[in-house]
């Protein structure tokens, strides 16, 4: 099916203009609730959705493509303003985004990118994901000061973007610094019982007293982790060193306790900035810069992370 050469210009060509916020129904099409950052993602698209009087319909994906492809499907039948998605991986979506093209059905993506063409879709509300990765390696490399360290990696869901990039720029954070060696890499689909499984296996192959520091793409699955490195006989955040991304509630708890050593915050509020882009574009057609970046922030044991928790247990995470 061709490609679109550009969404913006037929959606401004046809959609109606001056629609008010109230008047909106949005899509919005959920990985899931693999962690508790998802959730608490979930939980605040709902609320800015409430506070502007937009009517979100919500699609939960449990962590299947196929069913995020079925949501916008339904979406697009539907006729609604606009869509939102988290996209589960990052390849794959060409012919739904077409379809919602041709329903001038303006897409924005949520704290995901998605290898496709770019026309076909609004813009991307997320954080920059390497970045992220780098500030973690990076962090690792000065903890360690020089001192030989072997790493495990618990990766995200195979084929998502923070996946990738969070292991792209975790890789350059330690480029050049042979005293840093990652020995095993493998998958923890972003949850914390599989966190827990597979950090198991990373201290069954390789000996505890052999592994320096993990670096977990999400926080959940370095919860897990902490759970099967306790039940190993080894003091997490003193025998292994962890440092992961999201900065969820729990993780500054492990930090407070002593746990967990650093993890690098990704903020949930990706429908804000999102949904702002979308009434101003149905407004009166004023596009947002392709790519929307949100806030990245390292937090260490030299935090308040005590209050930090409590501050953002209290926000719902």
């Amino acid at each position: 099916m061709k490609l679109k050469t550009t969404l913006l210009a037929s959606v401004i060509a046809c959609a109606p203009m001056a629609v008010l916020a109230a008047d909106l129904t949005i899509g919005f099409s959920q990985i899931g609730s693999e962690s508790g950052w998802r959730a608490a993602e979930t939980t605040v698209t709902k609320q800015e959705a409430e506070k502007r009087g937009i009517t979100l319909k919500f699609a939960d994906a449990q962590q299947k493509q196929e069913n995020q492809i079925k949501a916008l499907r339904s979406f697009i039948a539907q006729g609604v303003d606009a869509i939102l998605i988290a996209p589960v991986v990052a390849t794959g979506w060409d012919e739904v985004l077409e379809e919602a093209a041709d329903a001038e059905i303006p897409v924005v993506l949520l704290d995901r990118t998605v290898d496709a063409d770019k026309s076909l879709y609004l813009t991307a509300v997320t954080s920059d994901l390497v970045h992220e990765g780098k500030v973690a390696g990076e962090w690792l490399v000065s903890e360690m000061n020089g001192a030989n360290c072997r790493i495990v990696e618990l990766q995200g869901t195979t084929g998502s973007s923070p996946a990738i990039d969070r292991k792209a720029g975790f890789e350059q954070g330690i480029a050049g610094h042979d005293n840093l060696q990652i020995v095993r890499s493998q998958t923890g689909d972003f949850t914390r019982a599989q966190g827990k499984v597979v950090m198991e296996s990373f201290l069954k192959a390789e000996g505890g007293e052999n592994i320096c520091a993990l670096y977990a793409h999400n926080d959940d699955m370095a919860v897990g982790a902490i759970q099967a490195i306790k039940e190993a006989g080894l003091k997490p955040g003193e025998d292994i060193k962890i440092v992961a991304i999201d900065a969820v509630p729990d993780a500054h708890k492990a930090i407070a306790d002593g746990e967990m050593n650093a993890t690098i915050e990704l903020t949930p509020n990706m429908a804000g900035p999102a949904l702002e882009a979308l009434e101003a574009y149905l407004a009166d057609g004023t596009e947002p810069a392709k790519w929307i970046q949100t806030e990245s922030k390292l937090f260490t044991a030299k935090d308040d992370n005590l209050a930090i928790f409590n501050a953002k247990k209290d926000l719902g995470y």
